[in-house]
């Protein structure tokens, strides 16, 4: 259907032609802002009706108290099924530091809640399909355990903020939730505004990155540069990944495109935690309840890590 929309679009009503660069081009970016759009909304709708009695006050008391192997399991568990960005990740992390919890596990938590989600996974199995899928999400999980235990051994409780321990606990009402299937519907359709509203422009610019790649690179240059799998198309994927900012959603029609010319799957793979966990927007926000050196320390472990998932696939490959 969504291809069939594209195909209609590109070619007759626009009159491209099928054979030339914009043609594939056009019809890639109808075709993926269809269906993405359409997917994200689903989930986004189905995911806020379960959701509406998760707050970030609830992932925090939930995970307190917990011996740390337990503590953070379950912070990258609940990583993973939350859908929290950077902007709330900085008043977590404090929330957390307040309440106790080692930041070895807030680490953990950090680096699975932007890189691995709902909708992004439910995007990745209708449009990469499910080994694609698999493979993110188990390198994901991995990542956030160890780069958490990493980062704790580091000590960064010495490189946090000075006003963060100044914070002093308050108990402060949590206000009631309506639980009806009225109220659950008004959070989902609330959820849906909020989240495709913050990041509609970054899927927009993901699948117009797509769309160039599908219908400009020549399958010659992605043969001889790309397809192959040279050791070096690994760091370069994750040194791109740096200054651009998505989440996880927005990156997957750049995966896609990359994945139709025979990019390897571990550049792709590389290319996509790198954007969703290591961007510099992210970076400067975390900036604020952490000195450089612990920003350095965090970005050079996930760098190394996304590397090593890169290359193992690759050589798997």
């Amino acid at each position: 259907m969504f291809s069939a929309l594209g195909d209609w679009i590109a070619y007759a009503l626009l009159g491209l032609s099928p054979e030339g660069s914009l043609g594939p081009a056009v019809q890639f970016f109808v075709m993926d802002t269809a269906k993405i759009f359409v997917l994200l909304v689903a989930v986004i709708y189905v995911m806020g009706l379960l959701r509406a009695m998760i707050s970030p006050e609830r992932v925090r008391e939930y995970v307190r108290g917990k011996p740390k192997g337990v503590a953070r399991s379950l912070a990258v568990g609940l990583g993973a099924v939350t859908p929290f960005c950077s902007c709330s990740s900085v008043p977590l992390f404090i929330g957390f530091v307040e309440a106790g919890i080692p930041l070895g596990v807030t680490f953990s938590f950090l680096i699975a809640s932007p890189m691995i989600n709902e909708v992004a996974v439910v995007l990745l199995l209708g449009i990469l399909g499910w080994k694609l899928t698999a493979m993110y999400v188990a390198s994901g999980l991995v990542v956030a355990y160890a780069g958490g235990a990493l980062m704790e051994r580091l000590r960064p409780e010495r490189w946090v903020a000075d006003y963060v321990w100044k914070i002093r606990m308050g108990e402060t009402a949590q206000p009631e939730v309506d639980t009806s299937i009225k109220g659950r519907h008004r959070f989902a359709v609330g959820e849906v505004r909020e989240i495709v509203g913050r990041i509609w422009k970054w899927v927009l610019a993901g699948i117009a990155v797509g769309a160039a790649f599908h219908g400009f690179v020549p399958e010659q240059w992605v043969s001889t540069y790309l397809a192959g799998g040279q050791w070096w198309t690994v760091p370069a994927a994750v040194v791109l990944g740096v200054p651009l900012y998505a989440n996880a959603t927005g990156v997957i029609p750049v995966a896609e495109a990359m994945l139709a010319k025979d990019v390897a799957v571990g550049t792709v793979l590389a290319l996509m935690m790198a954007i969703a966990a290591l961007s510099l927007p992210e970076m400067l926000i975390l900036r604020k309840v952490l000195h450089w050196k612990a920003l350095a320390h965090y970005a050079a472990i996930l760098a190394g890590a996304f590397m090593l998932v890169g290359w193992g696939f690759n050589l798997a490959a």
